[in-house]
């Protein structure tokens, strides 16, 4: 992420439930240190209750205006360089988009895949709540980083610093 020009972090329940927005904020400020662009994908439906994900950054002190709304609002993800994902299993399923079998065709992709690399956190590979596997998983451009997501905050947070 330190070697990107910009970076997507696309936030949700897991972000939520590990309470790691003051963490991802730390990591976001020190990226930002170094130059990189740093937004936020929120999907309007993330976490609990629409606007959950904007009430916890809110509380995190991190800039509105880096905030933009997954899917309608926001820029397209081919341009970043990395893309940070948390567990929105549910919610970002790129074959949504071309597979009419996908249960969760509501919820599809934001476009999480485009990016040049994408940062998957999540605590292990079973397809979640819904029962439903996430294609992003397994494309190339993809590296899974098993672990709760505050802690996986801290831990990049950490290696940040010892660069």
């Amino acid at each position: 992420m330190e070697n990107a020009r910009s970076v997507i972090i696309v936030p949700g329940y897991g972000m939520a439930v590990a309470q790691a927005q003051h963490a991802l904020r730390e990591m976001c400020d020190m990226l930002k240190a170094e130059g990189v662009k740093v937004r936020y994908a929120i999907h309007p439906v993330a976490g609990r209750m629409p606007g959950h994900m904007n009430v916890l950054l809110a509380e995190a002190n991190v800039p509105y205006d880096e905030s933009v709304r997954a899917g309608r609002d926001q820029p397209r993800f081919r341009h970043d360089r990395c893309c940070l994902r948390d567990w929105r299993q549910r919610c970002d399923q790129p074959g949504a988009k071309t597979d009419p079998e996908q249960p969760d065709l509501r919820h599809a992709d934001p476009g999480c895949g485009e990016a040049g690399t994408v940062l998957f956190v999540k605590r292990s590979l079973s397809p979640g709540y819904a029962g439903v596997d996430n294609d992003c998983s397994i494309r190339d451009n993809t590296m899974m980083l098993f672990d709760d997501a505050k802690k996986m905050s801290e831990d990049i947070v950490n290696a940040l610093q010892a660069i």
